[in-house]
Parts: C-alpha cells; sequence; structure tokens
C-alpha cells in the first residue's frame, strides 16, 4: 500500500510550481545569511538536542522527543523540552509543566507540547515562539543539563549541539519537492547540516530504494525507529481484546496513513476513517458529526494527540484512544551520537 499524502491536479502544478520556486528563494537566501552571519544564532548555556524535520508534518517528533527524555531520565540527566507551541492561543514564553503538574489548558500551549507534558513527569516543558528566550526561561527556572528542541530543524536561531533530523519511512517522490508542489520545508540538500538522520515508523511501511539512496548520499548517521501502539491510559474504553473489533478512525494529525496502518497491525476491521486537518481544534458539532457517520462499529479509534481535544466534549459513542511508543535503534549508535556531543 502507498501512501499519497497530497495528490495534486495535472492543472495544479501549474499554480503551484511558481510558488514553489519564490518559497526556495526565500529559503536560499535566509539560510545564506545565517551562513555568512547576517542572521546570529545564539547558545544556551546548557546542551541543546533538535529533534526536526524537513518535510510537513508526520514524521513522530513527539514521540521521539517522549523517547529522548525518558531515555535521559533513566541516566539520570535533568532534562526539559522546549517548543513553539504551534496553534496555541497565547503568545511569548508559557510553562505547560513544571514536571509535575500542567500548569495551562491544552489552547493555551498547543495539543503537542501539551501532550508530551501529559505522557511525561519530572519534565518541564515550555513553549516559546524566540526559542533563545524561552531556553533561558528554562534555564533560570530548572537549570537542566539538556534542553530538547522540539521541531527545531528550521529555526536556527539557537544553536544546538546535535541536530536529529526525522524522514517518514513511507515519503515518495513527489514528497520531495518543496512546498507548495510538495512536501518539503526547504531544499532536500540542506537535510547535511543535520547531525544524524531518523527513519521512522520503519515496521509500517518498509522505506523505498528511492529513498534510502537519498539518505545514504548525505553521509550522515542513520537510525531507525520502530512504532510500538497500545490502548492509552487515557482511553476512556479499554477493551482487553481488539482483535476482529470493527473501528471508525477519527484523526487530525501530520500522517493519518501511519495512524491507520498501526490500528491494521493491532487486528482491528476499520470500516471508515473521518479525516481533519493536522492540529484541528474539535467542536461540538464536528464531533456530533462523526458519530452521524457512525452504524454498527463497535469503536472509535482516535489518537492521544486528538483525545486531549476531544475528552472535553459530549461523547455518546464508545471512544478507544490509541498510544504511540517509539524505539531507536540501534541503540547503541545513538548512545554513541549522545556521547558524543554531551
Amino acid at each position: 500500500m502507498i501512501q499519497i499524502k497530497r495528490p495534486l491536479k495535472d492543472y495544479l502544478v501549474y499554480f503551484l510550481f511558481p510558488l514553489a520556486i519564490f518559497y526556495w528563494g526565500v529559503m536560499y537566501w535566509r539560510n545564506l545569511f545565517y551562513r555568512y552571519g547576517f542572521f546570529v544564532s545564539r547558545r544556551l548555556p546548557c546542551n541543546v538536542i533538535s529533534v526536526g524535520n524537513i518535510t510537513v508534518g508526520g514524521t513522530g517528533k513527539t514521540p521521539t522527543v517522549i523517547f529522548l527524555a525518558q531515555y535521559f531520565n533513566r541516566m539520570g540527566k535533568k532534562v526539559a523540552i522546549l517548543s513553539r507551541g504551534y496553534g496555541r492561543t497565547t503568545k511569548g514564553t508559557v510553562l505547560v509543566s513544571d514536571g509535575k503538574e500542567i500548569k495551562v489548558h491544552w489552547k493555551e500551549s498547543g495539543d503537542e507540547a501539551f501532550l508530551i507534558s501529559k505522557k511525561l513527569s519530572r519534565v518541564p516543558v515550555v513553549v516559546d515562539e524566540d526559542r533563545f528566550r524561552g531556553g533561558m526561561f528554562i534555564i533560570q527556572q530548572f537549570n537542566p543539563e539538556i534542553i530538547l528542541l522540539d521541531d527545531g530543524f528550521q529555526h536556527r536561531g539557537l544553536e544546538r549541539d546535535l541536530d536529529l533530523v526525522l524522514v517518514n519511512s513511507g515519503d515518495t517522490i513527489p514528497d520531495h519537492k518543496l512546498l507548495p508542489y510538495g512536501l518539503l520545508r526547504e531544499p532536500w540538500i540542506n537535510i547535511k547540516r543535520g547531525s544524524a538522520i531518523l527513519l521512522t515508523k520503519t515496521n509500517l511501511i518498509k522505506p523505498k530504494p528511492y529513498l534510502l539512496r537519498k539518505v545514504k548520499e548525505t553521509g550522515l548517521p542513520i537510525l531507525r525507529s520502530v512504532v510500538r501502539s497500545s490502548i492509552s491510559s487515557f482511553s476512556p474504553d479499554t477493551p482487553e481484546n481488539l482483535n476482529g473489533q470493527t473501528v471508525f478512525l477519527v484523526s487530525a494529525i501530520g500522517d493519518s496513513f501511519g495512524f491507520k496502518r498501526t490500528v491494521e497491525k493491532m487486528g482491528c476491521q476499520i470500516v471508515g476513517e473521518k479525516i481533519f486537518p493536522d492540529h484541528f481544534n474539535y467542536s461540538q458539532s464536528a464531533w456530533k458529526n462523526v458519530e452521524s457517520l457512525l452504524s454498527s462499529t463497535d469503536y472509535i479509534i482516535t489518537t492521544e494527540k486528538d483525545w486531549v481535544k476531544i475528552e472535553s466534549l459530549n461523547i455518546k459513542k464508545p471512544v478507544i484512544v490509541v498510544g504511540i511508543d517509539v524505539e531507536i535503534q540501534p541503540l547503541k549508535k545513538l548512545d554513541y551520537l549522545l556521547k558524543s556531543c554531551l
């Protein structure tokens, strides 16, 4: 099965290609100004590890950030997380969690930062569009040894000790064209600015030879991650066995195909799905429309990222929340990379 993330009508190519050329020019001059010092990158007085991507959404940044935070916790390191807080209603520096309790509503932090805070303990989470300002706030308040910079590859105003660039294993040739013609946030050659590449979701879809060749040609160290799914502790319904159950999928994430593959591997019989735009803000009317699509389905299945926005709604149908964890392989290579930069 091949994922088609963004099918284009033939006539749209003629409109979007010039926009892609313009976008290329903007990114070219921006990166050039950083390279020659016209734009300044500042360093925080602690180690910074960036988790980012070169394409739009769906690579698994959030579970990777959670994995790394747990990894450092096991090592006894003090770690904090800094994010932009995409889609939030606030501006400036916002403390989402002090590692003990969540301080704000998800709308004030953005859904991803809120989810990270719900999944982690002993890890402060802060959002700020100015990453240096947010980083200094974290240092003053919590004095961590390591800050994990969520979605930081394009944020060049902050120096980092390790730049981990995530690439979805399902990426195809059409995906690797510049926005809005394709999914690339900047030209592929810029991936060499990173420290290492993480091919994600390798157990959901086997990377195509095209993608493996492009990744190897960068000369960067290559890691892989696999996805482990289970019924989340957030789930209001927790059946003992999903095998053979009829389910309807609801999601508003960057990679709905990957979510579908994950649920398929849990043995469910998928009878339908409703896909909303990434970071969609669920309303009661939108959820009512979802439930109207169901007939004899056993359960609605959604993601943890969606559930933080759905749980406050009036829900009449049984809902299962699926949690996603990742495991980075080989772990010895990850150990080496992290020890070499810290």
